[in-house]
């Protein structure tokens, strides 16, 4: 009687069992790439984020330690108070230079 004999080599689905055994330590691994990485954002205490720079409906995030805090533009440009403290110009070699007024 041959079909009482079973073979487990000769059975497809062990090789896709295998396959998924794979796909899962691969995830895995990279998942705790994710967490360990020193580049997360999240595992660090202070932390800038800007949401669509350069546009009226920019957002700022800055997390402090575990207080966070959000600046919204309001899309008006040079708002506020205060007045002229001087004029900076920029040299050929990228130099910066400040003369403050009088």
């Amino acid at each position: 009687m041959r079909f009482l004999d079973n073979d487990d080599a000769d059975d497809p689905i062990l090789s896709v069992v295998n396959l998924i055994d794979v796909f899962l330590v691969i995830t895995a691994i990279l998942m705790v790439q994710v967490v360990v990485n020193p580049l997360n954002p999240y595992t660090q205490d202070k932390v800038t984020v800007i949401e669509n720079p350069g546009t009226p409906e920019m957002r700022i995030t800055i997390k402090d330690g575990t207080e966070l805090t959000r600046y919204e533009a309001s899309g008006d440009i040079g708002e506020g108070q205060g007045v002229r403290a001087g004029t900076t110009y920029q040299l050929d070699d990228g130099r910066m230079i400040y003369v403050p007024e009088q």
